[in-house]
């Protein structure tokens, strides 16, 4: 495979749309989307020595839009993290600022950090993913979990976007359905 090349001089017109369509299809918020693509050019540009090449332009550029996405959602998630916490005051201090606010980013809270936890709802969802029909469950590990281009997909499996997102819709409600009654059960 030939080395690829940036030409950041055509970013604008050859990918913003698709770009925006990435975006705001994960964050439902078209001025965030917008300021997401914009961040996203801006870093590809500030990291464009970085580019070694073995992907295609727009394939190194959703890479860089996908860790946007998910910087979002961490900022989003953090502040209201801190907004639902009760600050208290130490009621065994006498200092006015002695506040628990910092217990919200607890690493050693054994609740969002169980490894038990987490290691079975990884194998929940790898469960649920063998009850897919074989196509469903390619076209999903492959799209969802490694990442790859809708284009990468759809060549692997020999179909088109159309019939790959049909079929990612149909995996993801299957999915939902699964781990509603064999996961997310109280």
């Amino acid at each position: 495979m030939a080395k690829q090349a940036l030409n950041p001089d055509i970013w604008v017109d050859s990918y913003s749309d698709y770009l925006f369509n990435y975006a705001v299809s994960r964050v439902s918020d078209s001025e965030i989307a917008k300021d997401l693509v914009q961040e996203t050019f801006f870093a590809g540009l500030k990291s464009a020595k970085n580019f070694k090449g073995e992907a295609a332009e727009r394939t190194w550029l959703i890479s860089i839009l996908k860790r946007k996405v998910i910087d979002h959602y961490r900022k989003i998630n953090s502040k209201k993290a801190k907004s639902m916490v009760r600050i208290t005051q130490n009621p065994n201090s006498e200092a006015d600022s002695n506040f628990l606010e910092e217990q919200v980013a607890d690493p050693m809270s054994l609740l969002e950090n169980s490894q038990i936890e987490n290691e079975e709802l990884g194998t929940a969802i790898q469960d649920c993913i063998a009850k897919l029909p074989k196509k469903h469950a390619l076209a999903f590990t492959l799209k969802t979990i490694n990442g790859l281009s809708t284009e990468e997909v759809c060549k692997e499996l020999n179909i088109n976007p159309s019939n790959l997102w049909v079929i990612l819709h149909r995996a993801r409600t299957v999915l939902m359905d699964c781990l509603n009654n064999n996961w997310f059960k109280i």
